[in-house]
């Protein structure tokens, strides 16, 4: 931080001349340490769980940090190790591709990077192309030509009508999650109104015209 400026723990006190590139300057110093302080606060809170089992919470209700806040900032920074955070992009960019596997974190990651992406950029980016991946798997289900995949994973949702069984793997649940989080909708209504949209698109092709 310029010297010419005094940090207090509620505010800046700036000189009563200060250049445009210096202002400039403490602007993205301030950024960069509120965008570090995310990635700080996660580490912070793993060391915490795994060396004081007992006793880290009652640290955090001694702070004036949200628990559910850190918890969230420690799931993104479990996700991503050190070596594989990116100095040019925010936490935000990494939070944003954190339930997708590493191959696929990566791939956006680089992808943000090169192009110079913001965060928002990077979530309409990924939106669409979830939209692309739900659309390609429903059509080939619809057509019968997908090919065979390995499933991992079933489970079942209780309806009225009795209960649905899905088998799926973790590479799909992770871009549902995904698909569901850049809606602001949880897995299950999110799925409930994927399937509910497919199958209106698909009845609406097959009614006769006329």
């Amino acid at each position: 931080m310029d010297r010419s400026v005094v940090t207090r723990r509620t505010g800046l006190q700036f000189p009563n001349q200060l250049s445009y590139p210096a202002w400039e300057r403490i602007g993205k110093q301030i950024s960069l340490i509120c965008d570090s302080s995310s990635w700080w606060l996660g580490d912070w809170l793993i060391y915490g769980e795994q060396a004081y089992t007992d006793r880290y919470r009652m640290a955090i209700e001694q702070t004036s940090l949200d628990y559910q806040t850190l918890r969230n900032y420690a799931w993104v920074a479990r996700r991503f190790s050190l070596s594989r955070r990116r100095d040019k992009l925010s936490f935000a960019h990494h939070a944003e591709v954190a339930a997708l596997s590493e191959e696929d974190q990566d791939l956006w990651l680089r992808r943000a990077e090169h192009f110079g992406w913001s965060r928002n950029r990077l979530r309409r980016e990924l939106r669409g192309s979830a939209r692309i991946a739900a659309a390609g798997e429903a059509r080939q289900v619809e057509e019968g030509n997908g090919e065979p995949r390995k499933r991992a994973r079933a489970a079942r949702a209780a309806g009225p009508d009795g209960d649905v069984q899905l088998t799926y793997s973790q590479e799909q649940l992770e871009r549902w999650k995904l698909a569901a989080s850049l809606q602001n909708s949880d897995l299950v209504n999110w799925m409930v109104e994927a399937l509910e949209s497919i199958a209106q698109e698909v009845i609406g092709q097959k009614q006769p015209v006329g």
